[in-house]
């Protein structure tokens, strides 16, 4: 992905990364030829799928090296934000919550691709909170409470 200045048809380029702490990130570009910034804010949710895929914002500081797109794509330990949380135990120790069958059919109308990982949001949220059980209502609750709202 690359941002262009709409202005001089020129590439903007990457001028500051912050990862303030909350689960988001911004990142700044500058257009070379007229100073324009532009800056790019993603909610937690999002912060977490750019990670999960390996993605790099403003591009590397070392050296690439051999293969290292293929590498990173084959490796394991890229954490468990894509897993569907069907083992028996989730953050911790103890069952998982269980979902509520308005709340099954909520999740799956997220699409396929990022289900686990929303999946895997709400059951940590619940159970970091002693819910037992997963209902629309407290899918509403998490979003707002992690600023997911609008996704």
């Amino acid at each position: 992905m690359k941002f262009l200045c709409v202005e001089c048809d020129r590439q903007m380029q990457f001028e500051e990364r912050q990862l303030p702490g909350d689960g988001t990130l911004a990142a700044a570009f500058r257009c070379p030829t007229c100073g324009r910034v532009v800056a790019l804010l993603t909610n937690p949710m999002e912060t977490q799928l750019v990670a999960s895929l390996g993605v790099k914002i403003g591009g590397t500081t070392l050296p690439p090296q051999p293969m290292e797109t293929v590498r990173g794509m084959v490796t394991t330990g890229r954490g468990d934000a894509f897993e569907d949380g069907t083992e028996e135990t989730g953050k911790g120790n103890g069952p998982l919550p269980a979902w509520s069958r308005e709340a099954q059919e909520r999740l799956a109308r997220v699409p396929n691709f990022v289900r686990g990982m929303v999946k895997r949001i709400y059951l940590d949220y619940a159970k970091d909170r002693g819910i037992a059980e997963i209902t629309p209502a407290v899918m509403d609750t998490a979003r707002t409470e992690l600023g997911l709202e609008g996704m």
